[in-house]
């Protein structure tokens, strides 16, 4: 039943979409909905208050796991402008964002990067890592994606969303220079960061750290006993002070870690909450993109150097 009322909202939604007026001769905001706070947040520090912006996901939320309610899809048919992550982060979305494609600016900001600038996935070949705001460098080609998707959408405001664009790169220009400093002071025999999923792999090729994560790269797989037991072997044996949780993925297997190694002889603490797949409340400092990552450089660097 779910699944009729669910394909009958999206039908709804490519009827009702087919019959609204050209962007151009609509009075007001740009009205524009994002699936993921950091996406959110680039929109908002590009468009500032000239866009009616809004935000799918929430702190907390897990992308891999989010199924769109019936409120979302509202939002959805009434934006004049989507944008989401694409990668399949999003991936029981993927249908949706493709119908709305026909009718509507349905953008991924990691659209025409570069493949080789992707990190491949292990478990699925032909595919890649879609944490790519972990390598602050990165995530700026996303952002240029959303500005140029928003000029071209509103090409009014060009000059005030050119003007904030190139002050908000030159910030992230300053926060990839600060992460890079920062992780330098952990000793390079601690420079291990383990947490409860593969979130991480950009941040580790892009700041020099070694991550491991107890899931694969989606939390739709579940870690086994083995994974466990590999990865307390891996802690063990190097003598690793921290691991770490992550505010949008359950505790309990990184838990079971931090037992394992307990019983063999071995401390390690939970060394805090990182944000991962989710940016911390809105309105506040790890609300937002930068923010969340100074707060997880800040969490990391002080659990392991």
């Amino acid at each position: 039943m779910k699944n009729i009322v669910y394909v009958y909202l999206l039908f709804n939604i490519i009827i009702l979409s087919s019959c609204q007026p050209d962007n151009k001769t609509r009075s007001g905001k740009l009205k524009v909905v994002t699936t993921t706070g950091m996406i959110y947040d680039a929109v908002l520090n590009i468009a500032g208050d000239s866009v009616a912006a809004q935000a799918l996901m929430g702190p907390g939320v897990d992308p891999h796991l989010y199924k769109a309610t019936q409120g979302d899809l509202k939002k959805l048919q009434a934006a004049d402008l989507i944008f989401y992550n694409g990668l399949h982060l999003e991936g029981k979305m993927g249908e949706v964002f493709e119908k709305l494609g026909r009718i509507k600016p349905v953008s991924a900001v990691t659209e025409n990067i570069p493949d080789s600038l992707f990190r491949a996935s292990e478990l699925y070949p032909g595919t890649f890592d879609p944490h790519i705001w972990f390598d602050v460098s990165l995530w700026k080609e996303a952002v240029k994606n959303v500005h140029k998707q928003l000029v071209a959408s509103d090409v009014a405001n060009r000059d005030y969303y050119d003007t904030n664009a190139t002050t908000y790169l030159k910030q992230l220009d300053s926060l990839h220079k600060a992460v890079n400093e920062s992780i330098a002071q952990i000793p390079e025999t601690q420079r291990m960061l383990i947490t409860a999923h593969d979130a991480f792999g950009y941040f580790g090729d892009a700041y020099s750290i070694e991550v491991k994560g107890l899931q694969g790269i989606s939390t739709l797989s579940e870690p086994g006993l083995k994974d466990v037991a590999d990865l307390v072997n891996l802690i063990v044996e190097n003598r690793i002070k921290a691991v770490f949780i992550e505010t949008s993925v359950s505790k309990k297997a990184i838990n079971a870690v931090v037992e394992g190694c307990k019983l063999k002889g071995h401390t390690v603490v939970i060394g805090g909450s990182l944000y991962s797949d989710a940016m911390g409340p809105f309105g506040q400092f790890e609300g937002t993109y930068i923010g969340m990552v100074h707060s997880n450089v800040e969490t990391i660097v002080n659990a392991l150097k």
